[in-house]
């Protein structure tokens, strides 16, 4: 997690408290390689919840359009927030999940997975729908936290993934 820092949060985060599984690559594990291919669909993610309380999950990539120059920090993935224990899909969805889609030649991106726990409900409407990339561009989960009084995240994981031949077909499918 020492690759997330300072580039997506301030601290280092703990290790093995955010279980993100995809039924086609299986386990993200602190950044192993897998495809936009394997990741095209939203995967399972799962935690050790306290009883009663809320959390905001986030998935971002910090190098848009690559690693050395990320002039699109950050890339907004998923958004779900107003998560009642780890029962993901009872919260509300601010941006529906798209998978990775590294731009051609721009070398591997990080996708990185923030678990937040909230010290109340979250009132935000906001919705972006899994077609369109309108809200996603210049993200800032650190901002995104600080505007709900989230403080750091308790616990994240992330993969990283390059260019296939999928990301054509993601891309067709985004629209803004």
């Amino acid at each position: 997690m020492n690759d997330l820092v300072p580039d997506v949060v301030d601290v280092v985060l703990p290790k093995g408290k955010l279980q993100v599984n995809y039924a086609v690559a299986g386990a993200v594990q602190e950044g192993n390689e897998l495809t936009p291919t394997q990741v095209k669909d939203q995967p399972e993610v799962t935690w050790e919840a306290e009883q009663g309380q809320l959390y905001t999950l986030l998935m971002v990539d910090p190098d848009a359009p690559n690693r050395t120059d990320p002039k699109w920090r950050e890339i907004l993935h998923w958004a779900v927030i107003n998560i009642p224990g780890n029962k993901l899909n009872s919260g509300h969805s601010l941006a529906e999940y798209i998978g990775s889609g590294p731009p051609e030649g721009s070398g591997l991106h990080r996708y990185v997975f923030l678990l937040y726990r909230q010290g109340q409900k979250l009132d935000d409407s906001q919705h972006i729908d899994k077609r369109t990339r309108e809200g996603r561009l210049s993200f800032s989960a650190r901002q995104f936290a600080e505007k709900h009084g989230l403080g750091q995240p308790i616990a994240g994981s992330f993969y990283q993934a390059q260019y296939d031949d999928y990301v054509p077909i993601l891309h067709k499918s985004l629209s803004g």
